[in-house]
């Protein structure tokens, strides 16, 4: 069973790029997985990849892209540069090194992993984006884990505005001061942990609507996100949960199921909180 991608919606950004609005995380996803796992995605009908220098997979999910019959300029591929290597000469050398690692001629969205405020370094960092953005190495650049004072004073130091911001949302994390910020300022929000990691597998309003709509928590959890307009990459290292995890376009959450989940935020964190980590 496969999924098309003609019917996978696309969304704009900023810079003018498309971006297909669910693709697939392999954030703790072993690299003796992560090749056959993106492989069978974008044979699935996935479209767009999410992985970072940390994860240690990028020659994984170069091999999984090389390995399928997807044509290169039809994926969508981000990655993101580690705390350690922000500033200007190391996150050049750095971007060097993912397209190495990934072996693609070109990253399609490179991310600042985190704004990392202890040191300072996040604004350097994004000026060396900026020239990377300007060469066929990078197509898009944005951010990840900023919050509105990271991203104030980033719009303050001029220049690009980031595409997208990926940050962690999910039910019991919803981020609305957040999104409206992005919103804002024409930048995408674009969910990482979209599923808190399963807490809400066996949650009473959420196993409600998915009876409801004959699917299951998960998807009406990638659902949620969807209706929220949020950019979403939900990880799976289970090739049989790929076609659950792309199937949420047949169905939509009423007012009623929508209010119903914004019960759920409590502040939970399955990660650190971006001010505090450095």
């Amino acid at each position: 069973m496969s999924f098309d991608p003609k019917n996978m919606p696309l969304i704009t950004l900023n810079n003018g790029q498309e971006i297909p609005q669910l693709g697939l995380g392999v954030f703790k996803l072993e690299p003796i997985a992560t090749a056959d796992i993106v492989t069978a995605a974008l044979e699935t009908g996935y479209r767009r990849i999410d992985t970072a220098a940390i994860y240690g997979n990028e020659v994984e999910v170069g091999q999984g892209i090389r390995h399928s019959s997807v044509a290169r300029e039809d994926i969508f591929v981000t990655t993101k540069i580690w705390n350690d290597r922000q500033g200007h000469a190391s996150t050049l050398e750095a971007v060097n090194e993912s397209l190495e690692r990934l072996d693609i001629d070109y990253i399609d969205m490179l991310l600042i992993h985190w704004p990392a405020p202890a040191q300072d370094k996040f604004v350097e960092t994004w000026a060396a984006f900026e020239e990377v953005l300007k060469t066929d190495k990078v197509r898009g650049i944005g951010v990840s884990n900023f919050h509105p004072m990271h991203l104030h004073k980033l719009l303050a130091s001029g220049g690009t505005v980031p595409a997208l911001n990926q940050v962690e949302l999910h039910p019991a994390l919803q981020q609305p001061e957040l999104r409206a910020y992005n919103s804002s300022h024409g930048i995408a929000t674009e969910a990482w942990s979209p599923l808190a990691r399963g807490r809400f597998h066996n949650e009473a309003i959420i196993v409600k609507i998915a009876e409801k709509h004959g699917k299951t928590p998960t998807q009406v959890i990638i659902r949620w996100h969807i209706e929220l307009g949020n950019l979403v990459i939900p990880k799976t290292a289970t090739a049989s949960r790929l076609i659950e995890n792309i199937s949420v376009f047949d169905f939509t959450l009423d007012d009623h199921d929508m209010a119903a989940i914004s019960t759920l935020e409590s502040g939970f964190r399955t990660g650190p909180n971006p001010e505090e980590f450095h």
